[in-house]
């Protein structure tokens, strides 16, 4: 089983890496990684073996651990998530990110070994088949991108600019390839955008506009809406069960 800590502070990454440890059982050990933020925690999920469970503070520098969580449930083989917070008011809302369990710092053995019993209940078998990745262009190498990772992608400059749960990178290509190798991982929404309709979180509609016309949408992870062409607009209605009429 790979195990993933996630919390920004080294002693409370250790204090976990330690207990881990006395939960191991002879014979089955376990790999342990550790992420001082999400975006870290991001890069690590796609390696090998892939990440069954997570160890997740909630209150870290940038992104916090609710707003990470809601981006791993959106993973085709999301994770098991175990919170692990100095915080107990955040209980009610770890219910809404599915997560398996919630223990407050300090960690007790007996209610660590407690969650990942309960957390390997919940796992499916490992898929040994590779995720769909994006090739982007990094100096001097080429960069793999998660396709679940991906937030949206558009057209700029002759060049392509996937926006991901974790940044922003470059990708040679057209998005028609795109659109027609990810049908149900990518949506066209207009003539220079393709979203990942797992992040989309709600529609705008611009002030004045007449109907039919004047629609973005909102994607979680992404501050600026991306606009919806007219001729898009029934196919995205369509796609998303018939809202924004």
């Amino acid at each position: 089983m790979h195990i993933l800590i996630i919390d920004d502070e080294p002693l409370a990454r250790s204090r976990l890496r330690h207990l881990l440890g006395d939960c191991m059982a002879p014979g089955a050990p376990w790999v342990v990684s550790e992420a001082a933020n999400a975006s870290q925690a991001m890069q690590l999920l796609p390696g090998q073996p892939p990440v069954q469970v997570v160890l997740l503070d909630i209150q870290m520098p940038g992104a916090n651990g609710m707003s990470l969580a809601f981006t791993l449930q959106q993973l085709p083989a999301p994770p098991a998530i175990i919170f692990v917070t100095a915080h107990s008011q955040y209980a009610a809302q770890a219910f809404d990110v599915q997560a398996c369990d919630y223990l407050t710092k300090p960690v007790r053995l007996e209610r660590l070994q407690q969650a990942l019993a309960k957390a390997q209940k919940m796992l499916p078998p490992v898929d040994a088949t590779p995720a769909p990745t994006l090739a982007a262009t990094a100096p001097g190498r080429s960069l793999p991108i998660p396709l679940a990772q991906v937030v949206c992608v558009k057209a700029e400059l002759k060049m392509l600019t996937v926006h991901t749960v974790t940044g922003c990178h470059v990708l040679e290509g057209s998005l028609l390839d795109l659109e027609q190798r990810y049908p149900l991982q990518l949506l066209r929404v207009h003539r220079s955008a393709l979203v990942n309709p797992a992040f989309i979180r709600g529609w705008e509609r611009h002030d004045g506009a007449s109907p039919g016309e004047g629609w973005s949408l909102r994607l979680h992870g992404l501050a600026q809406p991306v606009p919806v062409s007219r001729r898009q607009l029934p196919a995205v209605r369509k796609a998303l069960g018939g809202v924004g009429n």
